[in-house]
């Protein structure tokens, strides 16, 4: 049987059924039903505050409504089973199913409007904080291989050319900060997403003297609306919230991208477990790294809703349109997918081991020391340009030579090199003293990576806590 349409009335006709499916949201937007439910639950308790409501029907709404609740938790297949044109619609039937005539005073004075946009911050707030704690667990991994590996010394690139040694412990804490500011991006948006658009009817507000602020805070907002126009048209907090699951995407297909290379024969730097490779069908000696793979591809479909997103609010005029309805496909996928990126980066990171020997057998190729010579040269006294000059010279001598940079014959350090006749050249570029010249805050010395770990662990203590 059909179920009566929340809008009927002016309507004689029935709807072409092609159209009704296509107007039809309970398939994807049932996932709102717990928020539907708990804003419904608010809703009657405001109205009985305002007096618009007594307090026996306001408790027997309350207790149909919590009993609604548990019965979808312990059968979600009453959704699928539904035909009800939304999830507001589900929830009022089956009030209505519960209490007659009572069911159907709740919507006294609201709108689906302010209610889904009411239902959709609840669900952002709730998805956010998820995928915060993802975030942060990626963190606490790439800190736990940063500490494991603060001795494996790396080749660092630029323009995907060797460029000077750097330690992996390091580089995992790049990702670190990369991802720990994505989060702070995700923290940003909920803030301003904080205030609650129940209570502005459908564009103008409600006639019944509610009060929206205890309201707010009754379902966990600072505050409420200041324009019922903006509450029931804006769409930014989804916007903020899927381009902060870009961001962090984005760091995500890096992060991808520089271990996909690192595991290929060609570098043979790192080893990635089994749980996240894959084999070939055809060729049985692959092993493939799908996982990195899927996470620098699913990068584009977050990317993409964002997109989606903007452009179905470019130009929309005030206040709502049910072009609105195409928000939430984007926004859940866009959620649901970095979640699940972000969980199977974890077990990447957790499972990854360097090799040593061949992350130092890379660090002696490709002239890595050349800057180290040059800095050498300039605490001598040679200006940096001069320098620069002479250790160029060098290298192209080295590249015929086919030596490195310490091994240059006698006449040719004589030659460029008189202010280092003092030093074992040999030492002084060793992969060891390199790392450890860079000792500036920030830098790549060992030293400077343990106290970046020790501060991380603090860190994400205090975000545990």
């Amino acid at each position: 049987m059909t179920s009566a349409k929340l809008w009927g009335g002016r309507q004689t006709g029935a709807l072409n059924p092609a159209f009704e499916a296509f107007n039809r949201s309970l398939p994807f937007d049932q996932r709102l039903v717990s928020m539907d439910i708990v804003g419904s639950v608010a809703w009657a308790k405001a109205l009985g505050q305002a007096e618009v409501l007594k307090a026996a029907e306001v408790a027997e709404l309350c207790s149909a409504l919590e009993q609604l609740a548990e019965e979808v938790r312990g059968d979600p297949d009453l959704l699928n089973a539904s035909d009800a044109e939304d999830v507001h619609a589900f929830v009022e039937e089956a009030l209505i199913a519960k209490l007659g005539d009572l069911g159907k005073r709740l919507h006294t004075g609201r709108s689906r409007n302010d209610q889904v946009a009411t239902d959709m911050r609840l669900y952002q707030r709730a998805a956010a904080k998820d995928i915060s704690s993802r975030i942060q667990d990626l963190i606490a991994a790439l800190v736990e291989l940063a500490e494991r590996e603060i001795d494996t010394v790396l080749p660092g690139y630029t323009h995907l050319q060797r460029a000077q040694p750097i330690s992996a412990g390091h580089h995992a804490l790049c990702y670190a900060e990369m991802l720990a500011r994505d989060e702070g991006r995700l923290s940003d948006a909920l803030a301003r997403q904080d205030t609650c658009p129940l209570g502005s009817g459908a564009l103008a507000g409600t006639a019944f003297d509610l009060d929206r602020e205890a309201l707010a805070k009754d379902l966990g907002f600072g505050a409420a609306t200041a324009n019922s126009l903006d509450a029931v048209a804006s769409r930014d907090s989804q916007l903020e919230l899927v381009f902060a699951c870009s961001t962090a995407m984005l760091t995500l297909s890096r992060l991808a991208e520089d271990w996909i290379f690192f595991a290929s024969q060609e570098a043979g730097f790192l080893k990635l477990s089994d749980e996240v490779t894959t084999g070939s069908s055809l060729m049985p000696q692959k092993k493939n790294p799908d996982a990195l793979e899927l996470l620098r591809g699913k990068a584009s479909r977050v990317m993409g809703h964002w997109t989606t997103l903007a452009s179905l609010q470019k130009g929309l005029p005030l206040a709502y349109n049910k072009d609105l309805q195409e928000d939430k496909e984007a926004l859940f996928d866009a959620m649901d997918t970095t979640l699940a990126c972000l969980e199977v980066a974890a077990v990447c990171v957790r499972g990854a081991k360097y090799d040593p020997q061949a992350c130092e057998a890379a660090c002696a190729g490709g002239h890595l020391d050349a800057t180290d010579l040059a800095d050498l040269l300039v605490a001598k006294g040679v200006p940096f340009r001069d320098a620069h000059e002479r250790i160029g010279i060098l290298v192209r001598a080295a590249d015929q030579e086919g030596v490195g940079l310490s091994q240059l014959s006698p006449a040719l350090s004589q030659q460029h090199l008189p202010e280092l006749a003092s030093l074992d050249l040999t030492e002084e570029l060793s992969l060891t003293r390199i790392l450890e010249r860079r000792c500036v805050l920030g830098g790549t010395a060992p030293s400077r990576v343990r106290a970046a770990i020790d501060t991380w662990k603090t860190r994400l203590k205090s975000w545990n806590n």
